[in-house]
């Protein structure tokens, strides 16, 4: 059963400082939607809220369900999964170590970790090595498949998931991230430049200083409008 994530006036602060101001989003399930803006415009602090990582006031709501009140691990398994900037492995764990501690977390049988590990065949390959000697893409695999162990998988975000990566890398990753999406998940996908992947965004939305400022029917039309809005070469 797909699920729509809603914020409804949702404000994240940091003692004075005011990263996101009062935003009413909606994101669409069996879509790829797309928050895109420089570092710095909110984007991370939006992510955690939605998943509970951060103190934020407003509410959050994963179908008619208000879950505000919950804890990132309860969210986690209502079914909200977060890929965090910077993939915040655990590099001394071994690939399959790192899966066991999310199955944990989440309460879910550990026959999950082998499931988990399926969807990347390299990772099934490399189940016994430590995480922190993974190729940049091989982590990132990771740090997918770490979140995908939730059971359902309403609402997936990512947060700067192709940063730093080889084109072939993000491909292979947005495959992943399409078939979720064609398969009724609400994917949000937080970026600073969405240039090599506009071709896979559905919808999406220009975040300036905690701020929608603009937003686009489709990846080509957003990718065009932030480069306009933020004066970039095409």
């Amino acid at each position: 059963m797909a699920h729509e994530l809603r914020a409804e006036n949702l404000v994240v602060r940091y003692g004075t400082a005011t990263a996101v101001v009062g935003l009413d989003m909606r994101f669409e399930p069996g879509r790829i939607n797309a928050v895109v803006g420089p570092n710095g415009a909110g984007k991370s602090s939006l992510l955690l809220a939605l998943c509970g990582a951060v103190p934020a006031s407003g509410v959050v709501r994963l179908g008619d369900r208000d879950i505000s009140g919950l804890t990132p691990a309860q969210r986690g398994r209502a079914g909200v999964a977060l890929v965090p900037q910077g993939r915040q492995i655990f590099p001394t764990l071994t690939v399959r170590e790192n899966l066991e501690v999310m199955a944990e977390v989440l309460r879910v049988d550990h026959a999950a970790v082998d499931r988990a590990l399926a969807r990347f065949p390299v990772l099934v390959e490399r189940a016994r090595a430590l995480a922190g000697v993974l190729s940049g893409g091989e982590q990132q695999m990771l740090a997918v498949t770490r979140a995908l162990m939730a059971d359902p998988c309403h609402v997936l975000l990512l947060d700067e998931m192709a940063t730093g990566l080889a084109p072939l890398i993000v491909q292979g990753l947005m495959r992943t991230v399409r078939e979720l999406a064609e398969n009724g998940t609400t994917v949000v996908m937080a970026e600073a430049s969405i240039g090599a992947i506009r071709g896979d965004i559905d919808s999406g939305v220009i975040l300036l200083r905690g701020e929608v400022v603009a937003s686009a029917d489709d990846g080509d039309q957003l990718d065009s409008i932030y480069r306009s809005r933020m004066g970039m070469v095409a």
